[in-house]
């Protein structure tokens, strides 16, 4: 990649930095970005991405770089590892950039934050909130809280895709005769993620199918995230969050809870809390950005789904994925 952005025509164009007319928002991943391999190129190139990845070995007294670098991938989707290892990447691209002109302008000149699911605590960290150290043992507790919450009820999610939201919030009521099932992830236009009891879940895709869904598609997840399913981990995470110093973002957080602007220590930790049950508004942040005059969003992590998810949100927006040392390359120049 060199350094110009791809826009979703798939022209490329030189791109601007924050300007009066276009402000800059930086976007983190979640879980689902993780694959083998993440991060070992960037680990490789550049000192900087090599020395987070070593202290989060430290920090979590684990060898969460060789999971990242060599998997297996069985070992890195389990999501106390997952999760983690998103966190660390995105950090790892965070420190790399800061040492290049380019980069550091990206970061300084950007305007908000925001992060899908996991990924506000990579958000939270960038704008100043959170240590990213801090943030790192969070989300491992996360995991591991998240994945204890799915051992003790099974249950799963699944992406409908073409079902509108009022139609399929009528699927999910009737799908609950088997067991909890909600709307946990709002990704994009016609994009929805259900969560819930197996059985309960399958029995929404049936009837989403019957509704007109397009399609209906199982993720290969531990369980069903943001539902009342995860009430057990929100009550021990909300411990661990309550012994860790968060400071006032020194700019906005859009938080997955509400779609909203996060400017408060208090209020970041109130929503991270809440997260573990709410569901993902995703589609809502991103469009309040757009709403607001963004029109540069720089994806910090594994991946481009976040890109991806943009494209009909953000049709005329500036769109650039920086995970690998070939993007960071493109961005910096050396």
């Amino acid at each position: 990649m060199d350094s110009r952005f791809r826009r979703n025509d798939g022209t490329l164009e030189w791109p601007a930095m924050t300007t009066p007319q276009s402000k800059t928002a930086l976007l983190f991943p979640g879980q689902g970005a993780q694959a083998v391999g993440m991060g070992k190129d960037l680990a490789a190139a550049y000192p900087k991405a090599a020395d987070v990845f070593k202290r989060a070995d430290q920090i979590l007294d684990m060898s969460l770089s060789r999971i990242c670098f060599e998997g297996p991938q069985e070992e890195l989707n389990r999501t106390d590892i997952s999760q983690p290892a998103i966190l660390a990447h995105s950090w790892a691209v965070v420190e790399v950039l800061r040492e290049h002109g380019p980069g550091r302008a990206l970061l300084d000149g950007a305007n908000a934050c925001a992060g899908l699911s996991l990924g506000e605590y990579s958000a939270l960290a960038a704008a100043g909130s959170i240590a990213w150290e801090d943030a790192l043992k969070l989300v491992r507790a996360r995991g591991q809280y998240m994945q204890q919450a799915c051992d003790a009820s099974p249950s799963t999610m699944a992406s409908i895709l073409g079902l509108e939201e009022d139609k399929l919030g009528e699927v999910c009521k009737r799908a609950s005769v088997k067991g909890v099932c909600v709307m946990a992830n709002f990704n994009a236009e016609g994009q929805i993620v259900i969560a819930g009891t197996k059985e309960a879940v399958a029995l929404a895709c049936s009837l989403a199918k019957d509704a007109g869904a397009r399609r209906c598609i199982e993720l290969q997840v531990a369980g069903a995230f943001h539902s009342p399913l995860m009430k057990p981990a929100e009550d021990k995470l909300s411990a661990e969050i309550a012994r860790v110093k968060f400071s006032d973002p020194r700019i906005p957080v859009i938080t997955n809870v509400t779609a909203k602007p996060v400017t408060s220590a208090a209020e970041a930790k109130k929503n991270l809390v809440s997260q573990l049950t709410s569901p993902v508004r995703w589609a809502a942040s991103m469009q309040h950005l757009v709403n607001e005059g963004y029109g540069t969003f720089a994806e910090l992590g594994p991946g481009n789904v976040l890109a991806g998810l943009l494209k009909r949100a953000a049709k005329d927006a500036k769109l650039l994925s920086i995970g690998t040392a070939e993007s960071v390359k493109g961005l910096v120049g050396t």
